[in-house]
């Protein structure tokens, strides 16, 4: 059964900067398509920045520029650096896999199927 674990969330002060992780076991092909998607108060979760089964990434408006979203595919296991953090960042960060290959763009949460937990990542201002 596939499991995602996020780790790196946390308090930062506007500016800063944070490295979220998402390790992924059990069962997965290292291509498969995986993301960052938030849920920030009073929203609905949504999409921040994928990588799909080429490698190939797209972000959010919000986050271009800021945020680099990137794999370690030996290791299945993905990274978010989220540098000049604003305090409207402040959200629930959550990490999503596709069970199968998907090659293009999308933010859409419906192209994914696994969840994390979620990581909480706050931003002072």
């Amino acid at each position: 059964q596939v499991q995602l674990v996020e780790s790196g969330g946390g308090s930062v002060q506007a500016g800063g900067s944070l490295r979220l992780s998402c390790a992924a076991y059990g069962g997965l092909h290292s291509n498969y398509p995986m993301g960052w998607f938030r849920q920030v108060p009073g929203k609905e979760r949504e999409g921040v920045a994928t990588i799909d089964s080429g490698a190939v990434t797209t972000y959010a408006d919000f986050v271009k520029g800021r945020f680099t979203i990137s794999k370690d595919n030996a290791k299945n296991i993905l990274f978010l650096q989220m540098n000049s953090l604003k305090p409207e960042d402040t959200g629930i960060y959550y990490c999503a896999i596709r069970n199968a290959y998907r090659w293009g763009p999308t933010l859409l949460l419906g192209d994914f199927d696994v969840w994390g937990q979620g990581t909480q990542v706050t931003v002072s201002s």
